[in-house]
């Protein structure tokens, strides 16, 4: 399998320092999203889950830290951030099944189980629709050929009854979701996420149920930074529940 040189990656801190993530140096690089991604899912020990695009494993290990006794397997296209998922789950002694395969094209033994969980950052551009990225695994990320409509579709295959679908993206793509989840998935909540007061939310995180029948629901936004403007470099701003949630490990409580 390919691999990223030791000089190429970081080690970074997540949740505290109760997880730590090799990353690379020039690529693709968790943010605050992943861990929000992670911190949103209501998985229960014993629970399966299965993660779409888990590239170097923030998001899925992040959920494997903060709940015990998950069945976890993570599926990405690229071989070298499979790889590192994989090292990154052993530094952490979490047992991460990672799986090397397109999402189009998942292998017979990942096709013939069902999750109670799938959780996706899928990228945030249809592809090339952004800026194009020098390196191969950002350029992936930031904008892939499969399109968001492909992501849920095999998404709600891979979901026992009842299970949950997460996923994290721009609020411009979310008629895109809603519009693929029709007739596929139910019970649909939307929790847009706006950096401040007062400004337009940036992204959502969208909550689908196989088989839900609640009526769609669109909440508040979630607001990351305290009051209505940056106001010191390095200093952190965030509101206490979101702190919570990305130096404790705490779960992202939806609004009831």
């Amino acid at each position: 399998m390919a691999d990223f040189a030791d000089s190429d990656l970081t080690l970074d801190a997540f949740l505290g320092g109760a997880l730590m993530l090799s990353q690379p140096r020039k690529g693709y690089r968790a943010g605050v999203d992943p861990v929000l991604l992670a911190a949103a899912v209501p998985a229960e020990p014993g629970d399966s889950v299965l993660e779409l695009g888990c590239g170097a494993g923030a998001a899925i290990l992040c959920l494997g830290r903060r709940v015990p006794e998950l069945a976890l397997t993570g599926v990405e296209l690229q071989d070298d951030y499979a790889t590192l998922a994989h090292r990154n789950a052993r530094r952490n002694d979490l047992p991460l099944e990672v799986v090397t395969a397109d999402l189009a094209a998942l292998p017979s033994d990942v096709r013939a189980r069902s999750f109670d969980h799938v959780l996706a950052n899928p990228p945030y551009f249809r592809a090339g629709a952004h800026q194009p990225a020098d390196d191969s695994g950002r350029a992936t990320a930031l904008g892939g050929a499969t399109p968001l409509s492909q992501w849920i579709g095999i998404a709600a295959k891979r979901l026992k009854p009842r299970g949950y679908l997460h996923m994290i993206n721009r609020t411009d793509r979310l008629p895109e979701m809603l519009s693929a989840a029709e007739g596929r998935l139910g019970s649909i909540e939307v929790l847009p996420i706006s950096a401040r007061l007062g400004r337009s939310p940036d992204l959502v995180i969208l909550r689908m149920r196989k088989d839900g029948r609640a009526p769609f629901r669109l909440h508040a936004p979630l607001v990351l930074h305290v009051g209505f403007a940056h106001v010191q470099d390095g200093a952190d701003d965030y509101v206490p529940e979101i702190a919570a949630v990305l130096r404790r490990g705490a779960k992202l409580v939806w609004p009831s």
